[in-house]
């Protein structure tokens, strides 16, 4: 019961991060980002899939110049001390992931991984968003380390003639 509670928490925490990021960048966009050529006027800024892991809040930020991974601390958890612009790494069930550190005004220390940048081949804020949030799912799903299954064996020319068309130990009787 408590642990989930716990969860509970964690959960509504990464949420408050996206919305406090998302505010934030929006100032960004506003100002020291308005009418700058890199940007792409079809997109506006929103925050994706955010969750707790590991004591911190994980997710995508779109803004009109970028698409990045973030990573934000969650109240009452710091990670170790890292020199902005260092990279950092997090462990995340799809794998190790490289980010640089640093720190946003009104946020703190913001750890940050590109997707994209610019983010002028996206035609729209709806495919940006639906590719955000299947980029923040990516990272969560242990699956995307799987291997791929192995090539289909080859038919060789003899098996053709004789309609064998699986593995040798498929046509056997």
């Amino acid at each position: 019961m408590e642990a989930e509670a716990d969860r509970q928490t964690a959960e509504m925490q990464a949420a408050e991060i996206a919305r406090r990021l998302e505010a934030r960048y929006r100032v960004i966009a506003e100002t020291a980002m308005a009418d700058v050529p890199i940007c792409n006027a079809a997109l506006e800024v929103a925050s994706c899939g955010f969750r707790p892991w590991g004591g911190r809040a994980f997710g995508v930020v779109v803004t009109p110049w970028f698409m990045n991974l973030l990573a934000v601390d969650l109240p009452g958890v710091e990670s170790p001390p890292a020199a902005n612009g260092t990279t950092v790494r997090a462990f995340l069930p799809a794998g190790e992931v490289e980010l640089i550190a640093g720190e946003l005004e009104g946020i703190g220390r913001v750890d940050a991984c590109s997707l994209f940048s610019p983010v002028l081949e996206f035609s729209s804020m709806e495919v940006a968003i639906e590719t955000a949030i299947e980029a923040a799912n990516a990272f969560f799903d242990p699956e995307a380390l799987a291997e791929p299954p192995p090539p289909a064996p080859a038919v060789n020319r003899r098996d053709l003639l004789r309609g064998r068309f699986g593995s040798r130990e498929e046509a056997q009787p």
